[in-house]
């Protein structure tokens, strides 16, 4: 199957014998086709089906072929747009590519340069799509799963706002607590989100690896460097770069980074030549930078730089309410993934997946569902699918018995009176903290049975 198979395509020409010809050579090509004999009709037939591609004529009655595109653009319609002309009207076509069309064909045609054409727009319109899918599956595998943690909305409230700036970003917190999603989402929420975010991680790395990784090299410039390469900041241009386990660089590369932050141009390795670029840097460690900075592990000046919206993300323990959200996307995640059908998680597993510690937090969490999903039985996963260490799980309730429900109230009911605490007992101010209506926070007081 081609490119060029199944595709749908509305030719709009008022010349009924131009519009035959083109239905022959496309119906050829594996095209379906649709015909319209001028603009007013072809609204009509985009309105009832959009088609993958429009060859259109620009001279025609009631609707001309100008105004049909600019309406067709004004309409956010992105479909790409063939223009059809007749000789000597050259400077009309290239008008309408700057009004959006994707190319021009002269009349009368030249079959080959037709098909060349047509294959070009349907291949791009083909690349976009799996661009546009590729986008998507990402956007799934890395959602952010904010939960009703008072602290995690708060770091989620941040994140939102930093977004909207050009400030560097340090994303604190133990490792798995989602700090690389977090970067995402920001990059996600920010005006480079239509630009590469590009991830690297600076553990597992020689000191010339990760610079090399960072800002490109030359040629020559070390043992096994046949040829020039761009480091991974020139690559983000414009985009995010991410920064994993910056607290573990080498003291020369946080001499570089440094200037880096300040001047926002680098060298490469073996270059003598600036390199300038214009990225959005979030840097995460699970390190103590400020005892590192203290014990002389870390340079000051660049903790200063990193620390200008510092986010802490909470361990998984610390919000415990949040984990059946956390399971059931995750259930639903590797199912789709494994085309496997689970749908639901029994209350005993809820129970056992609350009541776990989880040393390893969100991404512990992850591998624990998705081993789950691939060894358990559909549609539903029971206590028996998951690891011996979270089967055997007990609740610290002090009654001796727990259940979900227990669970999530005595995390309600704690972080209400923290929030109560906070504000010197001001309901309002309180529910001011914890995101919540001040109604909802009365009912919420009431049914947990605080005064």
């Amino acid at each position: 199957m081609t490119e060029t198979t199944g595709s749908q395509v509305l030719v709009v020409d008022d010349d009924a014998a131009s519009r035959r010809m083109l239905d022959v050579r496309l119906r050829a090509l594996g095209c379906e086709v649709a015909t319209a004999g001028d603009g007013q009709e072809a609204l009509t037939a985009v309105e009832q089906q959009t088609p993958t591609l429009m060859l259109l004529d620009l001279r025609m009655p009631r609707l001309g072929g100008m105004e049909l595109l600019r309406t067709l653009r004004r309409s956010g319609a992105e479909f790409p747009v063939i223009v059809i002309t007749a000789h000597g009207s050259v400077e009309t076509a290239v008008e309408a590519m700057k009004e959006g069309a994707y190319d021009f064909i002269l009349k009368p045609f030249d079959p080959k340069h037709l098909e060349i054409v047509v294959r070009k727009a349907l291949e791009r319109e083909a690349l976009k799509r799996d661009v546009e899918f590729l986008a998507e599956e990402i956007d799934k595998r890395y959602r952010l799963v904010v939960g009703e943690s008072a602290a995690m909305k708060e770091a989620v409230e941040i994140a939102r706002k930093a977004a909207a700036s050009k400030a560097t970003v340090l994303l604190l917190g133990e490792s798995g607590t989602g700090k690389e999603i977090v970067a995402r989402a920001i990059h996600t929420w920010s005006e480079r989100r239509r630009k590469s975010f590009v991830a690297i991680n600076c553990v597992g790395l020689s000191k010339e690896l990760l610079e090399s990784e960072l800002f490109g090299h030359e040629k020559g410039a070390f043992t096994g460097a046949h040829e020039s390469k761009k480091g991974k900041m020139e690559l983000a241009h414009e985009g995010t770069v991410f920064l994993d386990e910056i607290g573990d660089i080498s003291a020369e590369l946080q001499t570089k980074l440094l200037r880096f932050l300040q001047e926002r141009e680098f060298e490469r390795v073996g270059g003598l030549k600036p390199v300038s670029v214009d990225v959005r840097v979030i840097a995460a460690t699970n390190r103590d930078l400020r005892q590192a900075v203290t014990d002389g592990r870390f340079r000051e000046d660049l903790y200063h730089r990193l620390d200008v919206i510092a986010i802490t993300l909470p361990p998984l323990r610390e919000r415990r309410g949040d984990v059946p959200a956390l399971a059931r996307y995750f259930l639903q995640r590797f199912s789709s993934e494994t085309k496997k059908a689970f749908t639901d998680i029994v209350s005993a597993v809820e129970e056992k997946l609350v009541a776990y510690e989880w040393p390893g937090n969100v991404r512990e969490l992850a591998n624990v569902i998705e081993r789950a999903v691939v060894l358990g039985q559909e549609p539903t996963l029971a206590v028996h699918d998951l690891p011996p260490r979270i089967a055997a799980a007990q609740s610290k309730a002090p009654t001796g018995r727990f259940s979900y429900r227990a669970g999530v109230d005595a995390s309600r009911r704690e972080l209400v009176l923290k929030a109560l605490k906070q504000t010197n007992g001001n309901r309002a101010a309180a529910a001011k903290v914890l995101g919540i209506q001040r109604t909802y926070m009365l009912k919420l007081m009431k049914a947990l049975g605080i005064e």
